[in-house]
């Protein structure tokens, strides 16, 4: 096998590309290039890529979205303790190289192949990997968010394994939002009942709309909803607006919800699907009414996951908050190897406190799940 790193995504053809990639649309030619093209990665963000691609002869075989990092931002796996340690020890933790989807906190392929990645190819992959961060003075690698076939595989490369935990949404075959809400407890029934009442009642209309039907305009509104609220609880404003138009162009599943309310639009979520699956990903509003928040961000997706069969919903990373609303916690996957010998052994040590901890802290939330008779969590 042949591995090479390419500094755009645009050096790999996208049949080729999405040929192993799969049908998630984060990890898929269109999304990585948006991110580019747009300027949300690349020169001057502490993104850069170099997508890596393996070939058995001439014949492309798997592919890892892969980026040098100068920061830690936009990974939702937090590692600043381990940037500082290093420092403190007077080593260089930047750069590092990591495989993984920019801003997305989604589970999905991180090692892209036609089939399940079996153990070979993994650990080849991850020893060209290590050859690379070796070479070109990165500390180490990072998978982040990896699915379970992917796990497994990259395991067998002697990665250190770190758990987290999301709070994703299951549809149990329920009817309609009604019939969901049968499933949970009084107490969480009535307040989602109140919540949804007092919106409708104040007026408030949703309405989602395709990708490719969203007119400039409308982004125009949404992107200044997303900084408003970035800009309000002080975060990073990762995405450019550019972003949001090639996305709805070109990004199969792109989905963007209005709320309107007195013939103004006062709130807005992006969201993408693929053939089971609804992803929330980012909100805005102007809006101080009660409740807007889960309605935009939860309820209105849910009721688009009934509606078109979906199995799943995943509205994004944290947020303790979401159990009472019908989403239950469901583990998540990183592994990572680091090159200086003394700190993958402590970092090894803390994840196996940091893992013991995790798995008290869901025992507490599966205690207090908002179901009468709780499904099983995955």
């Amino acid at each position: 096998m042949h591995c090479t790193f390419e500094g755009s995504i645009t050096a790999i053809p996208a049949a080729t590309w999405d040929r192993l990639a799969g049908s998630q649309p984060f990890v898929r030619h269109a999304f990585l290039a948006a991110l580019e093209e747009s300027g949300s990665v690349g020169a001057g963000t502490g993104w850069t890529p170099e997508m890596m691609l393996v070939r058995a002869g001439q014949s492309p075989v798997a592919a890892v979205p892969l980026y040098r990092k100068s920061h830690s931002y936009g990974e939702y796996v937090f590692d600043w303790a381990w940037a500082r340690a290093y420092q403190q020890a007077g080593i260089r933790y930047y750069p590092k190289l990591v495989a993984a989807v920019p801003f997305t906190p989604v589970a999905g392929r991180r090692l892209l192949c036609a089939d399940e990645a079996p153990a070979e190819l993994a650990v080849t992959v991850q020893a060209a990997m290590s050859a690379h961060a070796r070479a070109t003075g990165a500390s180490s690698v990072h998978w982040l968010f990896t699915r379970a076939a992917d796990t497994g595989a990259l395991a067998c490369a002697g990665l250190l394994q770190r758990t987290g935990y999301q709070f994703h949404w299951h549809n149990e075959g329920w009817r309609d939002f009604g019939d969901f809400l049968k499933a949970l407890t009084s107490a969480k029934r009535k307040n989602i009942r109140r919540e949804r009442q007092r919106l409708a009642g104040a007026g408030v209309r949703f309405h989602f709309h395709e990708g490719q039907t969203v007119s400039e305009d409308q982004w125009d509104l949404f992107y200044s909803l997303y900084r408003t609220t970035i800009e309000k609880y002080g975060a990073r404003a990762y995405l450019t607006r550019r972003f949001f138009s090639l996305a709805g162009e070109r990004v199969p599943g792109t989905l963007l919800l209005l709320a309107e309310h007195a013939g103004q639009t006062i709130a807005g979520a992006l969201y993408f699907r693929d053939e089971d699956c609804l992803y929330g990903r980012y909100w805005g509003t102007t809006s101080p009414l009660p409740g807007l928040h889960f309605e935009t961000c939860y309820y209105q997706a849910i009721d688009y996951c009934l509606a078109h069969g979906l199995a799943r919903f995943e509205a994004g990373a944290q947020g303790e908050h979401k159990l009472s609303r019908g989403f239950l916690p469901t583990a998540t996957t990183s592994l990572h190897w680091l090159d200086h010998p003394q700190f993958s052994r402590a970092v090894a040590d803390f994840l196996a406190r940091e893992h013991a901890g995790l798995e008290y802290q869901l025992g507490e939330l599966n205690e207090h799940s908002p179901f009468k008779r709780s499904p099983e969590v995955s």
